[in-house]
């Protein structure tokens, strides 16, 4: 078993001075001088003196910790949230505790009322899909997507699904079916409110909203992905890369092959996304620069209310709040077969593309 480190009696005992000197010259209070304050710092290091955030938490008042509540912690994309925001807060001074909301409101609120009872100074807050957060007793940053009342940063989801329509129209794709999971989704709307505005008049378009399908047939029915291709579905543009690998292993198990007979479209670069076969075609949040933000926000926020107490309101606001997504084309996609003929009267893209990343063989 490992012993536990020295406490200030010892580091007082070696210096033969009293345990509240060497608090004082550690925490930087009280009246010591400048030369035993050198000598008890240069000791305590030497002892290996570390000190203990639950002491410190009760002299001053400050925990040290932030809260972060994800919606799903199953879902692979948020664990790689929560890596960027430990690692910013990180270097910040503060710790973590993470807390999973499951999906549920019910669940989302106890999960702040506990983090709130564990004395955290601020917290990071993904919520639930269609949930507004209010004052929870603490400053609060909110990621969820800038059309959010109380949004404090996030991706340019509005934005990504652009990318991704341009990119498919410039393929030559004329006929696309987007594949949603649920309507109440405000980051899912604006993904696929991208994607419309980019498509323009001639573009036949439909959207699958696969929760609503589940409710009629049954969790993990069938998407009828293979009629659609048979009536001339060319490309499929899922909003997240999960939906785009249920959508690549229907087609794949129904004989058509990818990108060759139809393409296929994701939203996130989970950390499979490169390694399926054929690797997903998607656009990637720049998740480190998405932390760095909210934490900046929630620490400035922190830091002026210790300063000046005041009722809070609204979650924290930052100087940017949204960042721009970046697309990445691999295999997934490529030209519409050649004997689909494109509807009438369409008008080609501009040739105006935003910076991609291209992994892999280049795309005709």
């Amino acid at each position: 078993m490992a012993r536990p480190g020295p406490k200030l009696t010892r580091i007082a005992t070696t210096l033969g001075v009293s345990a509240a000197t060497v608090s004082n010259a550690l925490s930087g209070k009280g009246r010591v001088s400048a030369e035993l304050a050198e000598k008890i710092r240069a000791t305590a290091t030497e002892l290996g003196y570390v000190p203990s955030q639950a002491g410190r938490a009760l002299r001053t008042g400050r925990s040290g910790v932030i809260g972060l509540v994800l919606p799903d912690i199953s879902n692979p994309l948020f664990p790689q949230i929560a890596q960027a925001i430990e690692f910013a807060a990180s270097s910040a001074g503060y710790g973590v505790l993470i807390a999973d909301s499951r999906g549920d409101v019910a669940v989302q609120t106890r999960a702040i009322e506990r983090l709130i009872e564990r004395g955290v100074e601020g917290m990071v807050i993904v919520p639930r899909r269609g949930t507004r957060i209010a004052d929870v007793g603490c400053p609060v940053a909110v990621v969820d997507t800038p059309s959010t009342p109380g949004n404090t940063v996030a991706a340019d989801h509005w934005d990504g699904g652009r990318q991704i329509a341009e990119h498919l129209l410039k393929l030559g794709h004329r006929r696309l079916l987007i594949i949603g999971n649920n309507p109440a989704s405000n980051v899912q709307n604006d993904r696929i409110g991208g994607l419309r505005s980019a498509l323009g008049e001639g573009v036949r378009v439909e959207t699958l909203w696969i929760e609503r399908l589940e409710q009629v047939a049954g969790r993990g029915c069938p998407l009828g992905l293979a009629g659609k291709v048979a009536r001339g579905v060319t490309a499929f543009a899922a909003v997240s890369d999960l939906h785009a690998l249920r959508a690549l292993t229907e087609l794949q198990r129904a004989g058509i092959h990818v990108p060759e007979q139809a393409s296929v479209t994701g939203f996130d670069d989970l950390i499979w996304s490169p390694v399926v076969t054929p690797a997903l075609t998607t656009v990637r949040m720049d998740m480190a620069r998405i932390a760095a933000i909210a934490i900046e926000a929630l620490v400035q926020a922190i830091g002026t209310r210790e300063a000046e107490p005041r009722p809070l309101g609204a979650p924290v606001a930052a100087t940017i709040s949204k960042v721009p997504m970046q697309l990445v084309v691999r295999q997934s996609t490529a030209t519409p077969p050649p004997n689909v003929q494109p509807p009438p009267n369409v008008q080609p893209p501009p040739n105006v593309q935003p910076p991609i990343v291209s992994e892999g063989e280049p795309q005709p």
